[in-house]
């Protein structure tokens, strides 16, 4: 199946403007032109797919460039696996970070309901 770059679009939930830059960035490998249209195959289709995938899960354009890159059969997979494994690490150090900031919170909310239960208005030298 070939497509031009609105349906390649559409499918893919890319905007033209993006599968365009994909291609300047060699993410797309090689695009046949049919007089002074692209045409786009399935392969194609799939690369934008994933492409936007891995931009939904975090990964940067920059980090998928070298998986991808002049690629004309199948991705660096094992590149690819490690990125994953990189981004699932990071995503656990903000977890992480984000429950101690979030056991701070609870802290300060619990002092400040104790202080603000005993008198209204609460004057400050009260709770400090």
């Amino acid at each position: 199946m070939v497509m031009y770059i609105g349906a390649l679009a559409a499918q893919s939930g890319a905007s033209a403007k993006a599968i365009r830059l994909y291609e300047s960035l060699g993410l797309l490998g090689r695009v046949q032109r049919l007089g002074k249209y692209r045409v786009y195959t399935e392969q194609h289709l799939m690369l934008v797919r994933m492409i936007k995938q891995a931009q939904a899960v975090g990964l940067r354009l920059a980090e998928v460039v070298p998986v991808l890159r002049g690629r004309t059969a199948e991705p660096d997979w094992a590149a690819l696996l490690r990125q994953v494994a990189q981004r699932r690490t990071d995503i656990a150090r903000d977890v992480a970070r984000l429950q101690a900031l979030d056991a701070q919170l609870q802290a300060i909310h619990t002092e400040i309901t104790a202080c603000t239960e005993t008198q209204l208005p609460v004057p400050l030298t009260a709770c400090a």
